[in-house]
């Protein structure tokens, strides 16, 4: 499985220099404002930029001069360098978005690179400069070879943010049933998925079922989701559900956020191997959670760890308690600039004796604490 193995940072919002070795688990803590989201965002924007949204990213953003470390007159230069770690060799994404009129980006740098194990010299390719969008698919679509492979790997890190539980969000509305290719970014297409996993309806597949069964340990009254095509339109379907012992059908309307969340969350771990991106990242997945639900999550987090790699920004105490200290990341801000820094177990071990990981953060003894 190929593995982003390091990610370096200069100029995106609070990232003016950061440079960060990746695992197959990561949890990023820190207080409001440290940066985690600003790194969750830069991911955000990576997905733009392959989807051949940039230029709407920007402006939707605030144009450059909000994306930008303190903006076009401090800096002029977004730069970053994405390191791929294959069983072929590595490979590495490169780009330098220059800041143009009319307060946009452009790419005034963006190259290719790929080494295969045991030799010293990387197979080099340039992508050009001055255009307003990448030109990874155009050289793709030629036939070059790691053109392609870089595409498939930037594709499949994919950023999740499951917060808008609000009652005009997607996941609460009717949506297409034959979108199901993979769950959306903010789970607006839930059902549909859902749907699709289910299969027959009589003898629900093991992917359904596994996904069913955990959402009961988050929410005891769930019984299982009553997935069917709107009967005004077969091509439109509903996140509608029912409650253990009854036989009232319940809406996507009459489901709390925070259960709404945890449907999403479930889902997304509980995906096929074959369906699963390559990197997942995810925002505060503890929003909205019974501390009983953390633990779940956690769990679900370290079991997909192991097929995929997942990065997780967090401020909650109690989420943390379950990882070790080698997964985490600490941020936290120096004049402005978010400083990242992975713990060292051996400087914790007397620490640990004592106290919990999540207490030793809420102390600052680990550093980007929620104290001042």
């Amino acid at each position: 499985m190929a593995k982003l193995g390091k990610v370096q940072i200069q100029g995106y919002r609070s990232l003016k220099s950061i440079e960060l070795e990746l695992r197959s688990l990561n949890i990023l803590i820190g207080p409001n404002g440290a940066g985690k989201s600003n790194f969750v965002s830069f991911f955000k924007m990576l997905n733009e930029i392959m989807g051949g949204r940039l230029q709407q990213y920007i402006g939707i953003s605030g144009r450059a001069q909000s994306l930008l470390y303190f903006g076009p007159r401090v800096t002029r230069h977004l730069d970053a360098e994405l390191e791929f770690e294959a069983e072929e060799g590595t490979n590495w994404y490169n780009m330098r978005l220059s800041h143009a009129a009319g307060d946009t980006l452009t790419f005034a740098k963006e190259s290719l690179r790929f080494l295969k194990h045991g030799y010293t010299d990387p197979e080099a390719l340039s992508l050009g400069a001055g255009h307003q969008e990448t030109r990874i698919s155009e050289e793709a679509n030629k036939g070059e070879q790691t053109a392609g492979v870089i595409r498939y790997l930037l594709n499949r890190c994919r950023v999740y943010h499951f917060h808008d539980t609000s009652a005009t969000a997607r996941v609460r509305q009717y949506g297409l049933l034959e979108d199901n290719r993979w769950l959306m970014p903010d789970a607006g297409n839930l059902a549909a998925l859902l749907y699709a996993y289910r299969g027959n309806r009589e003898n629900p597949s093991v992917v359904y079922r596994r996904i069913v069964s955990t959402i009961r340990k988050i929410m005891p009254e769930f019984d299982d989701f009553d997935l069917e095509p709107s009967s005004l339109n077969r091509k439109e379907i509903i996140l509608n559900w029912r409650k253990r012992g009854q036989d009232y059908l319940f809406g996507a309307h009459q489901i709390s956020d925070g259960s709404l969340r945890a449907m999403a969350i479930c889902t997304l771990f509980l995906q096929p191997e074959e369906d699963l991106p390559r990197v997942i990242i995810l925002d505060e997945p503890e929003l909205g959670l019974h501390p009983h639900a953390l633990e779940i999550v956690a769990g679900l987090i370290r079991a997909a760890s192991s097929r995929t790699q997942v990065i997780a920004a967090t401020q909650s105490q109690s989420f943390l308690n379950f990882f070790e200290p080698a997964e985490i990341v600490t941020v936290e801000t120096d004049a402005g600039e978010s400083v990242f820094r992975r713990l060292e177990p051996d400087q914790l071990e007397d620490w640990l004796e004592d106290y919990s990981i999540g207490e030793l953060w809420q102390r600052n003894v680990v550093g980007g604490g929620p104290l001042p």
